[in-house]
């Protein structure tokens, strides 16, 4: 079958870092100068015009860094060469740089940034600045009015609608914009009627968009009406700086008046008109009159795909004052230890002007220089950067020398501060150890195998790697990566679809990720799953052991499976069958191992086991096999408290004894005792006395009755030793 005759693959070759440098198709040479200053620097830099961009993200893979050089979103030089970055471009241009890491740099003119058509555009998500201005002090408003006529062009209503979505798209939030046309109740604004038409597009962007999504052109018979609304419109917003606006007609309907063309001149508005489907040069006419009375421009378009090209220049033309140019500007170095600062002293040059954007409140992004004026600092931006992803993103909003910064190719630092934004923005190359990345496509899912090896060939294990693909239709896919092997990682992702899958592995501690690729040639549905009847009939002839009359058979009819039992020759269980072999890692088996003989070499050397225990267990296990009584074990301590308490008792026992009396008796008489040296006079013997009741025995305490149980403890183990 046809869809499946063409097959492609992805190959990545490492090299010398290179830089894509894109200009302007408009102005092609407004900076050879700097690009020869690259080369001298030793960096290898391909340029291309606007009007020659990438097809595919993989175009992008063989750089290192895209340089956007004063170019703005849409370049026209006339109505049949239209440069245009389409929405896929530009979203290739920002997943290059988030998910693959390169480096993405823009230098500013009078064509970039949000003077360049590039507001609310995914590029302005992946640079430090945004490219709207949301104070009137720092820059004044615009204005613009879009007229819808062109209905009898060939898909007219869809063409209408998406010309107005990219304008409204490319406004600011603070600009105004109407859009009037001739419907069911003649003409009228789509919007805003109670406002005179021309509304501001911040709070209303996301209404602007419903309405026009239902927009439903009708046919218009003449123009003085709707531009008289236009007129009164514009005098309702004296604040715009900048009046437009855009018409886009067949040329049918009749001419304005002369009051409504000096309505709009007086005010400054500028008309720009679009003919589509004129009836030739009499019926395009009137347009180029229009044109021509209110310095505008005019388009004659014969391709449809062109017309959203148009409308992006055209409705740039509002966002013009977001150039500031005055005289003699000194750059303010606010971080000068940054790496592309290195070495670059002695001030920097003044400028003319540059472009005004807002700086994104991101700790991530650094203002290296800044201009002096206007006044709020965070508008006066001239050199910021940021990370991005996983790649790096610069703004450079002046130029480089040709029109505001023209003494800074004299200037000694100028190859220095340029090279050395180059270099840092640039995808990392050059890792220190050698990764091998493999692929296979199998089954509607890619497969990727990375070897990890040092410098000195040994296996990186315990990596923790990451890995993410960007499929054909621009979605991220994040790779989950295990460890499967020394050295050995693999992932894998649903590839279904047809089409370059851009692969990117981070392999973690500060490495250099590393690029690689993977082409699905056609869906799984076309692939040729007919049968291999040539290796069925070669396995067929394939004898069963030595005898070679003993071979199998090929069929092509389909069998039952009572049938297929029957063709089979031979016992399917015979020995003679070579043995099957099966390979198994033991790799987990010897690190297990390893790891039970590292903590017991730890234990053995810095534990220390009293083993008494152990003599102490064989003993009783014995007197239990010998029925034997083993005496209750007194530990040490409590033979120490034992022999206290008995010294104390016998203290105790001492004490009382000698604190004992006989009680006399209390009739006795009692002599006078003798004096010293004095006779010694006989006492008088007692009378006889009844004799007295022996005492009752006093209570023994507590440390008595202790002392006592204690020695006939003692007396009975003395008595059983003996025996």
């Amino acid at each position: 079958m046809a869809q499946n005759n063409n097959a492609s693959a992805f190959t990545h070759i490492r090299g010398k870092g290179q830089v894509l440098f894109i200009e302007n198709v408009e102005k092609k040479g407004e900076f050879d100068h700097l690009v020869e200053r690259l080369r001298a620097m030793d960096i290898e830099v391909t340029v291309v015009g606007s009007d020659q961009l990438f097809n595919s993200l993989a175009e992008l893979q063989g750089y290192d860094a895209v340089v956007l050089a004063n170019v703005g979103r849409s370049s026209v030089d006339d109505v049949d060469n239209v440069a245009s970055f389409s929405d896929d471009q530009i979203e290739m241009l920002v997943r290059n740089t988030r998910e693959l890491g390169c480096g993405l740099v823009m230098i500013g003119g009078p064509d970039s940034f949000g003077a360049g058509g590039w507001a609310n555009t995914k590029l302005e998500e992946a640079m430090p600045v945004d490219f709207q201005i949301k104070s009137t002090q720092v820059v004044p408003v615009g204005a613009l009015c879009l007229m819808m006529h062109g209905g009898e062009m060939p898909q007219g209503n869809y063409w209408q609608k998406r010309i107005s979505v990219e304008s409204v798209k490319l406004l600011g939030a603070r600009d105004y914009c109407g859009l009037v046309q001739f419907g069911g109740g003649g003409d009228q604004w789509i919007w805003g009627q109670s406002q005179g038409g021309l509304i501001r597009v911040g709070p209303n962007r996301s209404m602007m968009l419903a309405r026009i999504d239902r927009l439903q052109i009708g046919d218009m018979p003449a123009f003085d009406g709707v531009m008289k609304m236009a007129a009164t419109g514009f005098s309702r917003l004296p604040d715009a700086a900048v009046k437009h606006m855009i018409m886009i007609s067949d040329g049918d309907p009749s001419a304005p008046t002369a009051s409504t063309i000096k309505a709009l001149t007086t005010q400054g508005v500028k008309v720009s008109t679009i003919a589509v489907g004129s009836h030739g040069f009499l019926g395009s006419q009137t347009l180029r009159d229009i044109a021509r009375q209110t310095n505008g421009k005019y388009y004659e378009v014969k391709n449809a795909n062109a017309l959203p090209k148009i409308y992006q220049r055209e409705a740039r033309r509002v966002a013009m004052p977001l150039v500031y140019e005055k005289a003699d500007m000194i750059p303010i170095v606010t971080s000068g230890e940054h790496e592309i600062l290195r070495g670059v002293e002695g001030g920097v040059p003044p400028i003319g002007g540059y472009v005004l954007t807002t700086v994104k409140e991101n700790p991530l992004v650094e203002v290296l220089l800044r201009a002096p004026s206007p006044a709020k600092e965070e508008n006066t931006t001239l050199l910021a950067t940021w990370t991005y992803g996983a790649g790096k993103a610069v703004a450079i909003t002046t130029d480089a020398g040709k029109r505001w910064a023209t003494a800074w190719p004299q200037w000694e630092g100028y190859d220095k501060l340029y090279s050395q934004t180059i270099r840092w923005a640039m995808r990392p190359s050059g890792d220190t150890g050698d990764f091998t990345v493999a692929t296979d496509v199998r089954d509607g899912r890619t497969e990727v195998v990375v070897t990890a090896m040092d410098a000195d060939e040994q296996f990186l294990n315990n990596q923790t790697m990451t890995a993410t693909a960007v499929t054909p239709d621009m979605k991220t896919v994040e790779i989950p990566i295990e460890q499967v092997a020394p050295g050995r990682y693999v992932g894998g992702f649903p590839s279904e679809m047809a089409g370059s899958y851009l692969i990117i592995v981070n392999p973690g501690d500060k490495k250099a990720p590393i690029r690689t690729g993977v082409n699905v040639g056609y869906s799984a549905e076309y692939r040729d799953n007919e049968t291999n009847e040539a290796l069925l009939r070669s396995l067929a002839k394939i004898p069963a052991g030595n005898d070679l009359r003993n071979v199998g058979q090929y069929t092509e009819e389909g069998l039952a499976a009572v049938a297929l039992a029957e063709k089979i020759v031979g016992n399917p269980f015979r020995r003679d069958l070579p043995p099957a072999i099966m390979n198994q890692s033991i790799w987990p088996w010897l690190v297990v191992l390893g790891s039970c003989l590292f903590w017991g070499d730890v234990f053995v050397r810095r534990v220390q086991v009293n083993f008494e225990w152990l003599f102490a267990a064989l003993g009783r296990v014995r007197d239990s096999i010998l029925r034997r009584e083993r005496e209750a074990a007194v530990p040490e301590t409590m033979s120490r408290l034992r022999t206290r308490k008995q010294e104390i008792g016998q203290q105790i026992e001492g004490r009382r004894t000698t604190a004992r009396f006989e009680i006399s008796d209390p009739t006795a008489n009692v002599g006078p005792l003798p004096v010293e040296g004095g006779p010694v006079e006989t006492l008088e013997k007692p009378r006889p006395t009844a004799p007295l009741k022996p005492d009752a025995p006093e209570p023994e305490s507590y440390t008595e009755r202790l002392l006592k149980a204690k020695k006939q403890v003692w007396r009975d183990r003395d008595e059983d030793k003996k025996s």
